[in-house]
This record gives C-alpha cells, structure tokens and sequence, in this order.
C-alpha cells in the first residue's frame, strides 16, 4: 500500500488525471484503490459519509480492470475510478436502505440506468454514500446509520440529501460521485461542504426504474471536486435511453468537450435572493465578492431575477404529491417507523385532489414561461447556493433565517427548489468561506437544456477563484 503522503495525493488527483493515467499504465488501478481504502479507513470514522462499504469487491474491481488494461480491452472513460453510489439508488446485489429502518435489509436485484452506465464507463463500485431518510431533508442524518459530519467542522451539517457524498469528496474518500436533486440536494450539500454539484435538466441523465417516468422535479447528476470532473462524470451517465420518454437525445460524449469559453459581453443577472426568500447576510457576502471575478471574465452583471410568483406552492403541492405516491405502500404499514418530516409530507400530500395537482403544474408550466422569457435577456442568473451557512449537527432543518420562521421543513431551501420548479440546470460550485471558514457556493443557473454552458461558466469561476482547492484540515 501506497505511504500516507502518496496515497494522499492520489485521493486528490483529479478524476480527470486520474483516469488518464490509469489509462496509460502509469499507475494501476490496484494502487489507486489501495489509496481511497486508506483514506476512507483513516477519515470515515469521523465523518460517516460511507455507511455501506465493500473492501473485497473494490479490490477485485481494480483487480479486473488492471487485467482488462494488460489485455487490451476496450475501457470506459471512468475506467478503475472508484464510486461509492447514493444509498437511495438501486444497486443490484448492494444493500440499498434509503436511510430507513424499513429498508435495512433490503438488497434490490436490479440496477438503475444510472448504475448500469458507470459500469459500462468501468467505475468500481464499493459501496454507498449516506443520505437522510428517504432522501427528504438537506441535513443528512438516518436512524440505520446515523450523521454525517461537515469535515470542515465536525460539528456542524454536511448538508444533504447527497450529503455522504459530498463529504466524501471533500475528504478525498472519493474521486467522483453521484447524487440527486429535487430540491437541491446535489447544490446544497455542494455548497456545505466546498465541492461542486450539478443539478442537470430534467432527461439529461434518464432513470430508470421509476413511477412517474415523465416526472421531471427529481433528477440524478454528477457531484465531483471540480467541475471538469463533474463533467467527465456527467459525460458517462447523460445520453437518451428508450425506456424513458422525458430522456434528451443528446449523447453523453458533449460533456467532454473542452470547456473554455470567451464571456466577453455575455449577460449575466445577480440575485441575492429571488426578491423573495430571506438569506443570512454573511451568505450574501460572500457571494457577492464573486461578481467582480465574472465581470473579470467578460461578463455583464447586473442585478434581476426571473418572477418566480408561485414557485413556493406549486412546489409544495408537487413534493407533497410525488412522496404520498411514492410512499404510501410503507406510510400504511410502518408510519411508527418513519420520520416526522416524512409523515408530516406524506400526510399533506394524501388529501390532495386531482384539481389540486391540476394547478401545481399549470403554476409550474407559467414559471417556465416567464423564466424563459428572463433568460432571452440574460444568458446567466447567479444566486447563492443555499440560504444559510452549515448549521449545527443537532438541528434537524432551519427553524429561522434573520428573524422570519420556516414554516416547513423545506422553506429553507427556497433558493434551490424554486430553480428546480423552472426545470433550468443549475449548479453550486465554491465560492468563498465565512469568517469562521465554513464553505459557501454560488449557484449558477443557464439557459432550457443548456448545461454545457453552465459548466462553461462554472469552470472559468473556478479557475478564476480557486476556492475549491482548499482542504478541510482533517484531509
């Protein structure tokens, strides 16, 4: 096994050059695994951020993909890259648990698409990433597994729902990793713990088995340390799929083209807060010390947002809706067994009447339009990833942000879930630390179906900022 400061910076070569090298027999993918071992045996302890683990299987994993580079054969463009996959995806074969004592012993015996497509990218799968109950709540803490922590501070929430995958990568225990958005669950987490996640269109990556296959608030997406990984990540798991009517033609392989771009002129709206949701005010401080980098970069700021007027309703009506179909086999059966934020939604959604869904989406569909028509003017809108900074481990969802109360335990999130009501793709990549060195990330929002463009974006800011290339101490 690799010593301490080499495997260390294998754990924190990007995915990239990591799998370039792999690629070229610089470096095996035994070695490599060897290192992420390491570091997940050395930092998991302290963070639970990957409940589930499989030592034997990712050592015979790399083992076959070092045979399969010795013999020639054909490789994918994550060849011998470790992942660890979001406990609410099915793996076949691999306890899947959802973060429910109803589910602890479940092992599915299929995979979902966006499983079956790392394989074939020649990822090595070895194990999972934890994440709060059922996926619902941006604080990542279950009654199986327990909490995972912020590795910038201990103490404090990781964010969720990909929450053990985004302290994953931060804490080099992963190269790359998945994760899903309904109501920022891939920005949010990014944003606690200083990495990048992508919320891609609806369609981009299709899924596969699923209930509703036109539903298009819940999308799965790439979270990675940098956005050139997200989009090497993405590249393997986007692409059409038959089995899904909403799937985007559009092959994976646009993800790898390169992402530099001129921004000169390019239009670009800034929005502390949608004119309607409260943010802490160190949070908008932060973000705002970015503006000058994008008008460094070319771009033309100025300070819009799109009209978001009934994004916070149809919402609620549409989340509510979605987890009382999705849940009420288990509701009916194990209410005692869930968590009080599951029953209070599912319970709200039960009631709901056809008329009542009727006119969520006909809001929803209203929202795209005006948002549409904002982004005819702006090529851009940047905001702040989520409301507040990383909040204490012992809080279970934000009771109130400068004085006004979150009625729900989704109101915190406002700033994520109503981009995602527009179904725009929008991604939170590093942006800056508080006083306290807490991670804070700017969300970048682009254009109908346009995600090359908002990792276009995304990559210059990075490259310009370099916030993403702080550690947290425990790393």
């Amino acid at each position: 096994m690799p010593p301490m400061s080499e495997h260390t910076g294998i754990c924190f070569t990007s995915a990239v050059e990591l799998a370039a090298r792999i690629r070229r027999r610089e470096v095996s993918a035994r070695e490599v695994m060897a290192a992420f071992l390491t570091q997940i045996e050395r930092l998991n302890p302290q963070v639970n951020a990957i409940p589930t683990l499989l030592p034997e299987r990712a050592e015979a994993g790399a083992e076959a993909a070092d045979r399969a580079l010795a013999a020639g054969e054909a490789t994918g463009v994550l060849h011998g890259l470790p992942i660890a996959i979001k406990d609410l995806v099915a793996t076949r074969g691999i306890r899947t648990t959802f973060g429910s004592p109803i589910y602890a012993d479940h092992v599915p015996d299929q995979d979902e698409i966006i499983v079956e497509r790392l394989h074939a990218a020649g990822a090595v799968i070895i194990g999972k990433t934890n994440t709060p109950e059922f996926g619902a709540g941006s604080q990542t803490f279950n009654p199986v597994f327990g909490r995972t922590r912020n590795p910038y501070d201990l103490e404090r929430t990781c964010g969720g729902s990909s929450g053990g995958a985004a302290v994953s990568l931060a804490c080099g225990m992963l190269p790359i990793a998945d994760g899903s958005d309904l109501g920022g669950s891939l920005r949010n987490p990014a944003s606690f713990c200083n990495v990048v996640g992508f919320r891609p269109s609806p369609g981009r990556v299709p899924q596969w088995p699923a209930e509703d296959l036109w539903e298009p608030l819940s999308v799965q997406g790439p979270i990675a340390r940098s956005v050139a990984d997200a989009a090497l990540l993405l590249s393997a798991i986007a692409g059409p799929d038959p089995r899904v009517p909403i799937a985007i033609d559009e092959p994976g392989e646009v993800f790898r083209a390169p992402l530099e771009r001129d921004f000169a002129g390019t239009r670009v709206a800034w929005s502390p807060d949608l004119g309607r949701y409260e943010v802490e005010p160190e949070v908008v401080e932060v973000c705002e010390r970015s503006l000058p980098i994008l008008e460094d970069l070319g771009c033309s700021v100025e300070c819009a947002h799109p009209d978001l007027r009934g994004a916070d309703e149809s919402f609620q009506v549409l989340r509510a809706w979605k987890t009382a179909a999705g849940r009420e086999a288990d509701y009916r059966a194990h209410r005692d067994r869930m968590k009080d934020t599951v029953i209070w939604n599912i319970e709200r959604g039960l009631p709901l009447t056809g008329l009542d869904v009727a006119r969520a989406i006909a809001t929803r569909s209203a929202l795209f339009q005006r948002a549409f028509e904002f982004f005819e003017t702006y090529e851009y809108l940047v905001l702040p990833a989520v409301q507040v900074l990383p909040f204490s481990i012992d809080v279970p969802w934000v009771r109130e942000i400068n004085g006004k109360t979150m009625e729900t335990y989704i109101d915190w999130m406002g700033l994520c879930y109503a981009i995602t009501v527009t179904g725009l793709p929008a991604i939170s990549v590093p942006c800056g630390f508080s006083r306290e060195g807490l991670p804070v990330g700017l969300q970048i929002v682009g254009r109908h179906h346009r995600d090359f463009a908002v990792l276009q974006l995304a990559h210059a800011f990075e490259l310009a900022t370099g916030h993403g290339r702080r550690r947290p101490e425990i790393a």
